[in-house]
């Protein structure tokens, strides 16, 4: 199997994002806006200033790009995964 094809689908993939993603200009203006206002004078960036105008942005973004399917694996379907089941299997018992 060649990874050819893999590559040709990256960059077709790739190559729509600036179309897909440039209905979220004023989610994207809006969170610059915030971290630049947080960042500018002596005070540090802190974690989470900008946490409702990332999401919006974030969420701009999920929408926009929609869900990318995985293909089947070789051994049949993927495992869903969510973040409860990733801290089961990093926290001891």
């Amino acid at each position: 199997m060649s990874g050819r094809g893999v590559w040709l689908r990256a960059r077709a993939r790739l190559r729509r994002f600036p179309v897909l993603l440039s209905g979220c200009g004023e989610q994207a203006a809006a969170y610059g806006r915030c971290v630049a206002a947080a960042a500018a004078g002596p005070a540090e960036l802190r974690r989470d200033t900008c946490l409702e105008e990332f999401r919006a942005l974030r969420d701009c973004f999920t929408r926009a790009v929609g869900p990318v399917p995985f293909p089947p694996s070789r051994c049949g379907a993927r495992p869903a995964l969510n973040r409860g089941s990733l801290q089961a299997k990093a926290t001891p018992k």
